[in-house]
């Protein structure tokens, strides 16, 4: 566990990161609850982010679960990486999220296991063989895992949005697996990740859902993005904003 902590703080000591975020983050990943976090794709500072929450977690608990956007036929890939039969560069990614930092924390995680520390990856995303719309596959699979063990989610900020205002006369409702898991009773919480600028990424805060600039910020960045109305509290839609700015 040791070796794992010192490798994370050597990765994320260039970066400056926000206590107050990981803090509030923490305290909601409790025994049956769902967390997740959303990114925009192929970002490093996304999955350092994201790893430095897997060990905070470590830090004051003791098991996680961790879902990544993988396709769920993958993780008979992942449980022969475990066995040493196979690397992480077998896995079968979405180009769309492909890129090296996130095989090394699928590696990270991975060693993390093999080493004998309580955490548990899955696979969650549905893969083109299977049919059924990739929300409703990923909200199935999360279901399975709900337990005292906290789940950790990494997915596109879009998977993050738990209620969308559709315009129906231009789209049907399709709701994503955050609003699915909550309309189904679980306990979710959803942090979706928002750039200022792409290549602004020293510094993150969280804001509140209950501010102003969060509700802004998630029409101006995601809501605008989708056939919707403009939600008029985002804190009816997720928990709070993580903000990437210059620091």
């Amino acid at each position: 566990m040791m070796r794992f902590i010192t490798f994370i703080i050597l990765v994320f000591s260039s970066s400056a990161y926000s206590e107050d975020t990981y803090n509030r983050i923490l305290e909601g990943m409790t025994p049956n609850s769902i967390t997740i976090i959303g990114e925009s794709h192929k970002r490093m500072e996304s999955v350092q982010l994201f790893r430095s929450l897997v060990n905070d977690h470590f830090l004051q608990y003791q098991c996680l679960t961790v879902a990544l956007e993988i396709a769920s036929s993958q993780q008979l890939m992942i449980e022969e990486i475990k066995q040493g039969r196979a690397t992480v560069a077998d896995i079968e990614i979405a180009p769309m999220i492909d890129h090296p930092p996130f095989r090394a924390l699928i590696d990270d995680l991975i060693n993390i296991r093999s080493s004998g520390n309580c955490i548990e990856l899955i696979a969650i995303d549905a893969g083109f063989e299977i049919s059924t719309r990739r929300d409703e596959w990923m909200a199935r699979k999360l279901a399975e895992y709900v337990s005292q063990t906290p789940l950790l989610v990494l997915l596109g900020s879009l998977h993050t949005l738990k209620n969308v205002n559709w315009d129906l006369a231009m789209i049907e409702e399709l709701p994503y697996v955050s609003e699915l898991m909550q309309l189904r009773g679980h306990s979710i919480r959803t942090y979706p990740q928002i750039w200022t600028d792409r290549n602004c990424n020293t510094r993150n805060r969280l804001i509140p859902a209950d501010k102003l600039e969060a509700t802004k910020l998630l029409n101006s960045k995601l809501i605008a993005l989708l056939n919707a109305f403009e939600q008029k509290k985002a804190s009816d839609t997720v928990d709070g904003i993580i903000l990437w700015d210059c620091g």
